[in-house]
């Protein structure tokens, strides 16, 4: 596990010095915050309570998808491509010698990612939008906790999904379809564009139990403490399913596409 732990601190370190780039990132999160945040108002001074959030948590929900967003990478920008253009050019043949297990590889350089993301472009946007607007903050310790764990298990089943699309690359050599239309579904489904509970009838309940509500709907929630008590255990529970589900579904399909690989030109 050190050597993993090394891999995601190698990472970390990695995305740290894009310092530009960085800056850019609160920038944009820091303006669509604001342009989403300003359509909500207005769409919440119409429907009060709309989907069970009053206007702060409305408003909240918000900034949550934007200090989220670069961290779940629901608009890529994590391994993803990266490794599907190690597969399509063969160079997966050298990562298939080392004595390291590929998923857990992708998924350690994954996490630092993810980490550098969630403090470089996470906070600040979080805080900018804090000030500039009422937000909905929980008091209470063991919510703050449940909500960091709640955000670990979807940036866990982020990396499921992911790994997942990338792994069609083996069958399909160029995955960028794939990807595209995974990135557009999990805008959609995870409830970064609109909260899912206020998608209508049969949509909002088939939305609510796709894994994609585990990305970002999930923590939202759990931040916003709209599951309490067993509602709470049920909402992580779910987390864990989907994450463990998916996990496994690319430990399986990994083992069906190594079991013969083909190197282009050779």
């Amino acid at each position: 596990m050190r050597l993993y732990a090394a891999v995601a601190m190698n990472s970390f370190r990695r995305y740290a010095t894009y310092r530009v780039a960085t800056a850019a990132g609160v920038f944009t999160n820091t303006v669509f915050g604001f342009i989403v945040a300003y359509t909500y108002i207005a769409l919440w001074d119409q429907r009060p309570r709309l989907g069970g959030y009053d206007m702060s948590q409305a408003l909240t929900f918000v900034w949550l998808g934007q200090a989220l967003l670069a961290a779940a990478a629901l608009m890529g920008g994590s391994f993803q491509e990266e490794l599907q253009e190690r597969i399509r050019t063969g160079d997966i043949a050298v990562d298939l010698y080392r004595p390291v297990d590929l998923q857990l590889w992708w998924l350690a350089g994954d996490l630092g990612r993810a980490g550098f993301h969630l403090v470089g472009r996470g906070v600040l946007p979080m805080v900018l939008g804090g000030i500039a607007f009422d937000l909905w903050l929980p008091g209470s310790p063991l919510t703050w906790a449940a909500f960091l764990l709640s955000v670990a298990l979807g940036l866990l089943v982020g990396f499921a999904v992911r790994y997942l699309v990338a792994l069609t690359a083996f069958w399909l050599l160029d995955g960028s379809g794939v990807t595209m239309m995974s990135s557009l579904l999990c805008l959609f489904f995870s409830g970064m564009l609109l909260p899912l509970t206020v998608f209508p009838g049969l949509l909002g309940e088939i939305a609510r139990v796709l894994p994609w509500s585990a990305i970002f709907q999930v923590p939202a929630d759990v931040f916003l403490q709209q599951h309490t008590g067993t509602g709470l255990l049920r909402a992580l529970a779910f987390q864990v399913f989907w994450a463990l589900a998916l996990l496994a579904a690319g430990r399986a399909v990994q083992s069906a596409a190594t079991r013969k690989v083909v190197v282009q030109g050779g």
